[in-house]
């Protein structure tokens, strides 16, 4: 057998992605980002949806208060996407609801206070008004931590190979949102997948006047046949003697969403009453921050990788990092019940289509502002079942997870070093918060548990996350073990330009703010 030579076997390592068609500053025709962006406004809604269907009946809200709370997360979720793209990163992120806020939140729930109000509507305004004001407080962290350039001097103990574990786990870690939503209403699940899957990879080369249709929209088209399908399963009665858990899952008359929806309704500040401040619930509040700040900066990094530009330098990542904390500002003073962060679901969807411009998420950002004015016909939307979106993030969060594990190229893997860290970042950042969700799923109530409230909202919510563990347990180890002479093995030469605004011209050219803002925030 003949020998092959080492240079037909090597794959030198890129810092861009091959094959993506659209950078963060190039753009695909208006028709083509009006299309697109309509897109990612779809896939917004799954959790849009989710967080408020699950919370607002626990705060005793009914259904017309479910959607005036999805009107507003939507809202403010368009907000904070332009506030995002123009003067934070300005990468193509969407900035919408995150799950790192639900420990805290139904801890507020609970509250003896709350919890003993006998009137349901009643109840859920003092819920509200307290998740507001715990909100209000919890965003100076982000505010302060980002605009005064501490999260960027913390980002310089980063390197590839402490990141890998945390933008891995950024998409691994919510594996709970993925097959075992899908297997709540296998009917519509399974073939939500493998049409998504067989649209986008499989047929991704054919094309319509010379245009790959498939591969684009692959998404909206998979989503639109599987949503009729399921509507039709209703109508025919396939599910007219199916458990009542079955029914809520599968069925496409069961949201109660556009009933329950007003025809035009414009979100407005302190629109459930004025917020309520305790310092418990802040505290409680100010640990999601801390765990949503974590798993955005992994977001941001792995979305940068699928828009072909330049991980962004301490300061771009500080600066995003503030306007964050001006958006869960506006969470609280609108009342949207959760705080937000990076949607990674969106930014999964960049390297499916293979967009990553800037534009398309601005125009998403103007769909989300504008459908959650028209109640009824975003709420059309969005009673799409929960078992499509999650069919959708199967696919999505695991090509975020498999982008993190891209920056191992960098690094030099035949190192014992090297492997230690990785390998025991990603068991620890999977197993803790597997033990931390299986305690609470059996007890009711998580690991802490003592008669601080805000103390165990703070633990419990800080170990919940797979990023966060990830990113405690690897920085720890990078930073202290044989740190000196492993510069080269941690990928640090590769990474040096980058970590300086001015290191590399291309920095400049995507993170630049636009109307010569840079003044204000000047690059470190």
């Amino acid at each position: 057998m003949a020998a092959v030579k080492p240079e037909e076997i090597t794959h030198l390592p890129t810092e861009q992605l091959q094959g993506l068609e659209y950078c963060i500053d190039s753009n695909p025709s208006w028709a083509e980002c009006i299309a697109l962006g309509f897109q990612h406004y779809i896939l917004a809604l799954g959790t849009a949806v989710m967080i408020p269907s699950f919370l607002v009946p626990l705060m005793g809200g009914s259904d017309g208060d479910k959607i005036r709370v999805v009107q507003t997360l939507l809202f403010v979720q368009g907000i904070n996407t332009l506030l995002q793209t123009l003067f934070g990163t300005r990468l193509p992120t969407v900035i919408g609801a995150s799950y790192a806020y639900m420990v805290p939140i139904i801890s507020i729930i609970h509250d003896a206070k709350i919890a003993t109000i006998e009137n349901p509507e009643d109840r859920f305004h003092a819920s509200m008004r307290a998740v507001q004001g715990a909100l209000i407080v919890a965003s100076s962290l982000k505010i302060i931590l980002g605009f005064s350039q501490i999260w960027g001097l913390c980002s310089k103990f980063f390197s590839p190979i402490g990141m890998v574990p945390v933008i891995s786990l950024v998409g691994f870690g919510l594996f709970d949102r993925g097959f075992p939503v899908v297997g709540r209403c296998v009917e519509t699940g399974i073939p939500m997948l493998i049409l998504f899957v067989l649209l986008s990879q499989y047929l991704k080369n054919f094309q319509a006047l010379r245009y790959p249709f498939l591969e684009r929209f692959a998404l909206m088209i998979s989503i639109t046949v599987i949503w009729a399908y399921s509507h039709l399963l209703t109508v025919s009665g396939a599910y007219r003697h199916s458990a009542d858990l079955t029914q809520r899952n599968c069925r496409t008359d069961r949201a109660n969403l556009i009933s329950a929806a007003p025809w035009m309704k414009i979100p407005y500040p302190l629109q459930w009453g004025a917020p309520t401040f305790n310092a418990g619930h802040c505290v409680g509040m100010m640990a999601a921050v801390l765990v949503s700040m974590i798993e955005s900066t992994g977001a941001y990094k792995a979305a940068s990788r699928l828009a072909s530009a330049t991980p962004p330098p301490a300061h771009i990542l500080s600066r995003g990092i503030g306007w964050q904390g001006i958006g869960v500002l506006l969470d609280g003073l609108f009342g949207t019940m959760s705080g937000s962060s990076v949607s990674i679901e969106n930014v999964g969807l960049l390297g499916s289509t293979r967009v990553g411009s800037r534009r398309v998420i601005q125009i998403s950002a103007g769909f989300m502002i504008f459908f959650s004015m028209l109640g009824k016909f975003g709420a059309l939307f969005a009673s799409i079942p929960f078992t499509i979106f999650a069919a959708a993030y199967c696919v999505l969060f695991g090509l975020v997870a498999s982008v993190g594990l891209s920056f191992l190229q960098f690094t030099n893997m035949n190192s014992l070093r090297n492997l230690f860290i990785t390998g025991v970042s990603l068991f620890l950042g999977l197993s803790i918060p597997e033990y931390f969700r299986e305690y609470t799923a059996s007890a009711l109530h998580g690991p802490a548990h003592t008669r601080a409230s805000w103390f165990n909202a703070l633990l419990n919510t800080i170990f919940l996350s797979s990023p966060t563990v990830a990113m405690l347990v690897s920085a720890f180890l990078d930073n202290t073990l044989e740190r000196k002479k492993s510069g080269r093995d941690r990928g640090m030469p590769w990474w040096a330009s980058f970590r300086a605004f001015k290191g590399d011209t291309r920095n400049e050219e995507f993170y630049t703010l636009p109307f010569n803002l840079n003044r204000f925030f000047p690059p470190s």
